[in-house]
């Protein structure tokens, strides 16, 4: 955890000196405690950290950097594995935390790019594309933090059982892998598709 905490610091006190929070340590704090939380394994601070690198390689071509950047904050802050409102609750806990700092049109911007974290539907807006782009690059990890990541996953869902969890997961793999293309950015799709449909077909097959 703590290789990554000074990066994440960095990025939300940046986030801080654009936005003015009005309690920023306070917000800070609790982010850091809600992606710390036990019943997490892969949505944890790990991630949040892998998410908001790979935006500083896009940063420049997004109209809003700043915007995607806080949305990757609050995407996973709530996260109850077995709960089907994970995203929706992640972006009232954002409005909550942030709306006595923020317009309405930003507030209301951010969460509706949460809440599209959870289906991943294909958009034109390219920030979103981007920030849904992002949450998935961790399909086109080397092999070795792939591994880790199907492992940290059937870790957060060890209270299914494992035949069943087996075959959802497959089928879970299986949706990304028939996606064409997975990725909705060109940047993405260049550098990422072909590694993650690899990685894709190594489990399903």
């Amino acid at each position: 955890m703590q290789q990554y905490l000074s990066t994440l610091e960095k990025s939300w006190f940046e986030l801080y000196q654009h936005y003015q929070f009005s309690e920023p340590q306070k917000v800070f704090n609790k982010l850091i405690a809600a992606y710390s939380e036990k019943q997490r394994a892969y949505h944890t601070l790990q991630h949040l950290y892998e998410c908001l690198i790979l935006l500083e390689s896009i940063r420049a071509d997004l109209k809003d950097a700043h915007a995607v950047e806080l949305a990757i904050w609050f995407h996973d802050a709530v996260y109850d594995p077995p709960a089907k409102d994970n995203e929706l609750k992640s972006a009232e806990l954002f409005e909550q935390y942030l709306a006595q700092d923020l317009s309405i049109d930003i507030i209301q911007k951010i969460k509706r790019w949460i809440i599209a974290t959870q289906k991943h539907k294909v958009t034109d807006e390219l920030d979103l594309q981007f920030l849904l782009d992002i949450d998935l690059a961790i399909l086109a990890a080397s092999p070795e933090r792939f591994d880790e990541y199907e492992q940290q996953i059937q870790q957060e869902y060890a209270w299914v059982d494992p035949d069943v969890y087996s075959i959802k997961r497959k089928q879970v793999l299986a949706h990304f892998y028939l996606i064409e293309p997975l990725y909705q950015t060109e940047y993405f799709q260049q550098r990422l598709e072909q590694r993650a449909k690899s990685n894709l077909k190594n489990i399903i097959e």
